[in-house]
């Protein structure tokens, strides 16, 4: 990381009712009347957790009890440069109040406007409106199992689903027959109101409101961001990420970091490089390749807004992973 960063641990606090807490900045103080999340710089040789429960105690007057890495960001404004290292409060001790006289303010995450925040702030956001869990949905025998299996895992909270047929599948079928699976999960995806992301040809892209995901080859295609409302990209290395990034993706997923079935003669990346990588990327990045529930905490201490896979939500029909 440059040094010329300054290093800033940041909070984004949430209630029992699933909504954050954002603070606004004071007039006259720089990017003031902003809405921003709490926190403050680190001073020298503090840690960050210590960081964070310091300046959460000042400003709020709350002790964070459980917390979790969200995301790490950095931007240049022309006077500053700031590194967020961002942590996700999900329990504290305390009733939050505005300590130094600030206006703090609950809301929800989608009533979050970045055009309220400073431009730092806004991959945060962005990471706030992402679940954890990013399913790509595999092999299926027909209609009914895709059905049985989609439904189970969105039952299961699954949020963000990525419609990927292979090409094979889709050279043995029908228009009729394609078009059914997609809309049988815009439908389902409509109903338990998860983000749907389409991964297969343009001409069944019919759905504006739903997203695009990107091949590696497709995305190192582009050098605008698509007209869609929402825009992921799969990634395999630091070119193809800082791509995504330049484009203006929403997120992007970066493979493989475990052997994987699927694809049984990649390189993984393992935890460090994917580390290394995803600290370098300001936007939310998922892991990919091997993927387990268990993988979850190792996906969060290496940066990550959490796991995407195909065979861990995709074949359970248990309970949730």
């Amino acid at each position: 990381m440059a040094g010329d960063f300054i290093h800033v641990a940041a909070a984004a606090i949430i209630n029992d009712k699933g909504e954050v807490l954002v603070s606004q900045r004071k007039q006259g103080a720089h990017l003031g009347g902003y809405w921003e999340f709490p926190g403050g710089k680190l001073e020298q040789g503090e840690t960050l957790q210590a960081a964070l429960s310091r300046e959460l105690k000042e400003e709020l007057d709350i002790q964070p009890l459980s917390s979790r890495p969200l995301i790490r960001t950095r931007h240049r404004y022309p006077e500053k440069s700031v590194l967020l290292d961002v942590w996700k409060v999900e329990s504290y001790r305390g009733q939050a109040r505005g300590v130094e006289g600030q206006n703090i303010a609950w809301r929800g995450v989608s009533e979050l406007d970045p055009m309220d925040f400073p431009p730092a702030d806004t991959p945060i956001i962005s990471a706030l409106s992402l679940p954890e869990r990013y399913l790509i949905t595999g092999e299926f025998s027909g209609a009914a199992d895709f059905e049985q299996r989609l439904s189970t895992a969105l039952r299961n909270g699954i949020g963000l689903v990525q419609l990927r047929l292979t090409d094979q599948w889709t050279k043995e079928q029908t228009t009729a027959g394609l078009q059914e699976i997609v809309d049988l999960c815009v439908k389902l995806c409509r109903h338990y109101n998860a983000q749907l992301m389409f991964n297969l040809p343009v001409k069944y892209r019919s759905m504006q409101q739903n997203g695009v995901h990107l091949s590696s080859r497709q995305l190192l295609s582009y050098s605008n961001r698509p007209d869609f409302t929402v825009v992921s990209a799969s990634c395999h290395n630091r070119q193809e990420l800082e791509h995504a990034q330049s484009i203006g993706a929403d997120f992007a997923v970066l493979s493989p970091v475990q052997p994987t079935r699927s694809h049984p003669g990649a390189v993984p990346l393992g935890w460090e490089v994917f580390r290394e990588l995803v600290d370098e990327c300001d936007i939310p990045v998922y892991a990919l390749g091997g993927m387990t529930a268990d993988d979850m905490t190792q996906a969060w201490q290496s940066g990550a807004q959490g796991i995407a896979a195909i065979g861990a939500f995709w074949d359970c029909t248990g309970a949730n992973p």
